[in-house]
């Protein structure tokens, strides 16, 4: 049985030069959302992870003397939208909003996960997309949505 080593954060890679071998840890978009879950990096070292925020693609969480570990999001189906404008890039991002889905604005395309309820959005309204297989980086700011109602 291996041991776990626990994680409580990420870390600030430090400059240990071409000495420190990378080794990756993959995850889901979904898993790396959690605060708590467990994963098996390439090396097959076990680590549980329980954090005050979740890790992001691309994170070091943990540093010895010979391997710095990093999170590596597994690509995922997504729908890629190319915009034109920007005025055209709200106005997508506005109806896909309404959806409560989080979308990854870039250069001259959004990106959003692939779902059925968004391609049927986008099919109806004659708005272009393609599915393909991407990192899926969703803006930061979207989280889940919440209702409050007083009490009568």
């Amino acid at each position: 049985m291996t041991e776990l080593t626990l994680i409580r954060g990420h870390l600030h890679p430090h400059d240990k030069g071409d000495a420190v071998r990378r080794v990756i840890l993959p995850a889901d978009r979904v898993t790396l959302a959690k605060r708590r879950w467990r994963g098996v990096a390439a090396d097959g070292r076990e680590f549980g992870f329980d954090l005050t925020a979740p890790l992001s693609h691309g994170d070091c969480f943990f540093i010895d003397a010979t391997v710095q570990y990093l999170i590596e999001q597994e690509p995922e189906s997504v729908l890629e939208i190319p915009v034109a404008t920007p005025e055209e890039a709200a106005r997508i991002a506005w109806n896909i909003g309404n959806l409560h889905f989080g979308i990854q604005v870039q250069s001259a395309s959004l990106r959003v996960a692939d779902d059925s309820a968004i391609a049927q959005m986008l099919e109806r309204e004659g708005i272009a997309f393609q599915r393909c297989t991407e990192i899926f980086l969703p803006h930061s700011g979207v989280r889940g949505h919440h209702h409050h109602h007083a009490h009568e």
